[in-house]
C-alpha cells in the first residue's frame, strides 16, 4: 500500500513494497553535515529479522556503499519507490541488492544490478519504536539496549563460504 515520503528531501514521492522507507532531510539551514543525515521508516517485512517494520533508520545521504551494508535505493523499475536492501556485492551493471527476509523476493533475484545512481544513501543506525506504555522494569530496560543499534556491513568471509555465493545460491 503506497505511503508518502516524509521530509523536505523527497516530499511528494510515492513509496511502496520490499522495505520500503519514507525518507526526510534532518532539517535545519545548518551546516554540510546536517544537509546529508535523514531518518527513514520501515515500512515492510523484507530485511526481517535486521530491521521491523515501524523501525527507523538514521541515514548518510552519498555515502560510500560497501558490500554488506544496508542501503536506501530507488527501484529500478519505479524511480518514485525507495526501497531497503543489503549490497551483497559489485557486479558490472551495479550492486547486487537482497532483503534479509528470504520469503520476500522484491530484490536483485528479481531485478538484476541496481545502478550507482539509484543507490540514495546508507544506513547507519536503526532506532526502534517504544514498546509503549510498560508496567514492568525489565520489559523497558530491554527495549532500551536494543531500541538504538547500528547497522554494520555484514563482512563476507573469503571463500566458497562467503555471504554472497551463499546468497546467490538460493
Amino acid at each position: 500500500m503506497p505511503e508518502r515520503a516524509r521530509g523536505a528531501r523527497d516530499q511528494g514521492r510515492r513509496e511502496n513494497g520490499g522495505g520500503v522507507v519514507g525518507a526526510g532531510s534532518s532539517g535545519g539551514g545548518g551546516g554540510g553535515l546536517l544537509k546529508q543525515i535523514g531518518l527513514a521508516e520501515v515500512y515492510n517485512p523484507s530485511m526481517q529479522p535486521t530491521l521491523r517494520p515501524g523501525d527507523r533508520l538514521v541515514v548518510k545521504y552519498g555515502s560510500g556503499v560497501r558490500p554488506g551494508a544496508v542501503v536506501v535505493l530507488r527501484h529500478p523499475f519505479q524511480h518514485d519507490l525507495l526501497i531497503v536492501k543489503r549490497a551483497v556485492e559489485r557486479r558490472s551493471g551495479g550492486w547486487w541488492v537482497v532483503g534479509d527476509n528470504p520469503q520476500v523476493r522484491n530484490d536483485s533475484r528479481e531485478f538484476g544490478a541496481v545502478p550507482d545512481d539509484l543507490v540514495v544513501a546508507r544506513a547507519w543506525v536503526r532506532l526502534r519504536p517504544s514498546p509503549g506504555l510498560q508496567r514492568s522494569f525489565w520489559p523497558v530496560v530491554r527495549w532500551a539496549f536494543s531500541a538504538v543499534r547500528p547497522l554494520v556491513a555484514v563482512r563476507a568471509r573469503p571463500g566458497p563460504s562467503s555471504l554472497s555465493r551463499r546468497l546467490r545460491a538460493r
